[in-house]
Order: structure tokens, then C-alpha cells, then sequence
């Protein structure tokens, strides 16, 4: 039985204006480099749907790097929405951008899409809420499309993982504050995308395993395969 949403769903939208400070601040360059450690890999990319980019630095990167590719751009909050078109209109990319503002937690796509981005986004979920999500997401795929995820993730040791739980546990309490989110722990959303046929083909961690950008596909398609093997 699905997992029904909080009554009021988290609101990032007093947060749009700083969000970029808040980052700089707390973890300087590290977030912006995990979003486009695998940027090049979704060059061949056509249509792509990008669910919580934020205030869309990565989204107007792409759509920049990438002048073949239509974006549709999925978010809760009208105020990040709102910074995500004018980065579009900044790189006179709004006619290949589609703005939906949607809570994660109930969005079901429509449309078929070669690439999935989430940049920091799947922590907001709960563990069933990402399963929900994949399931519903995974049947607009095309065959051998790419999921890129940056995250923050939980390293092995025991020291490590326990300055990280202190972290991830501190920056939940603070989003708890300001945004009202309720998610209080990391989603496994490795094994539910693999659990979905997903196969990660790369992964780059940063600050001793606390961030992860990662690159995963879906499955085989010899060209495209063979190509993107080639860069990762």
C-alpha cells in the first residue's frame, strides 16, 4: 500500500534566494561538483527529467552544454522554479525547458525520457517514497537511459560513519526547522534502483564518502553503451 504524504509538504521557497550562500557557506564547492562530476556523460542526452535541481544551476548547465536536449524540470517550490526559468532565459534556453511544480512524493511523468537527474533531492524522500518515485518514474524510460545522482551518503568505517551520521542528522534538523521537512534519514535509493534494473556505472565520493555524485543506467543499448563506457 503506498505511503500516503505529510499532510503539508516541506516549503523550500523562503530558502530560493539564499540557497546558493547556504551551500558555499556549509560545504563550499564540494555540492556544486558532485551535481556536474558526470555533466559530460548526458551530452547525447535528448530529453531529460531533471526532479529537485533547486534554483537550476545544474539544469542551466545542461540545457547550456547540451543544445539538442529538452528539459522537463519537476519541483515543489514556485520560488526555486521561478530562479530555475530565469537561469534558462540567462542561456536563451526557455523554449527547450517544461517547468512542473509537483510534490516528488505523488508525480507521475508523462512523456519518454533518455535521462534522470536528482541532485540532493531523493534525501528529502522517505525510503518508500523513492521506491514510489522509481517505480512510477522507470516506465518512461528509454532503454539504456541514464539516472545521475549526487547525494550524501553514510562511508564505511566506523569513525567516518559516525561523523557523517552527525552531519546528515544536523542538516535534517536544520531543513526540519526551516522548511518543515520530515525525512530524518537517508534512503537507500542504491538498492531500489538496482532493485528497478539499474547498474551503476561510475561513482565519485568527496569529503572522506559524506557526498557521492554517481552515473546509472538502465539498460543495454551497444552504441550508446559502448560510448558512455568510454568516458566514465
Amino acid at each position: 500500500m503506498p505511503t500516503a504524504p505529510e499532510q503539508h509538504p516541506p516549503n523550500f521557497d523562503p530558502l530560493a534566494p539564499l540557497y546558493r550562500w547556504m551551500e558555499i557557506f556549509s560545504f563550499g564547492p564540494l555540492l556544486a561538483r558532485c551535481r556536474f562530476q558526470f555533466l559530460a556523460q548526458s551530452l547525447p542526452l535528448k530529453s531529460v527529467l531533471v526532479l529537485g535541481d533547486g534554483d537550476g544551476r545544474y539544469t542551466q548547465r545542461l540545457l547550456q552544454s547540451n543544445p539538442q536536449v529538452q528539459v522537463t524540470a519537476v519541483d515543489g517550490s514556485r520560488a526555486m522554479l521561478a530562479a530555475l526559468q530565469q537561469r534558462a532565459a540567462a542561456v536563451g534556453a526557455t523554449d527547450r525547458l517544461t517547468v512542473l511544480q509537483r510534490d516528488l512524493r505523488s508525480f507521475t511523468p508523462d512523456g519518454c525520457y533518455d535521462g534522470v537527474v536528482t541532485h540532493f533531492s531523493l534525501d528529502c524522500l522517505q525510503e518508500s517514497e523513492v521506491e514510489q518515485l522509481v517505480a512510477r518514474v522507470v516506465r518512461t524510460l528509454a532503454p539504456g537511459a541514464l539516472w545521475v545522482v549526487s547525494e550524501f551518503a553514510i562511508p564505511a568505517g566506523r569513525a567516518k560513519a559516525a561523523a557523517a551520521r552527525a552531519i546528515v542528522g544536523a542538516l535534517y534538523f536544520a531543513f526540519r526547522l526551516m522548511t518543515g521537512l520530515g525525512t530524518r534519514r537517508l534512503p537507500d535509493y542504491a538498492a531500489i534502483l538496482a532493485r528497478h534494473g539499474f547498474e551503476r556505472l561510475g561513482a565519485v565520493p568527496r569529503l572522506g564518502g559524506l557526498l557521492t555524485a554517481e552515473l546509472w543506467w538502465l539498460a543495454t543499448r551497444d552504441d550508446f553503451t559502448a560510448s558512455v563506457r568510454d568516458i566514465v
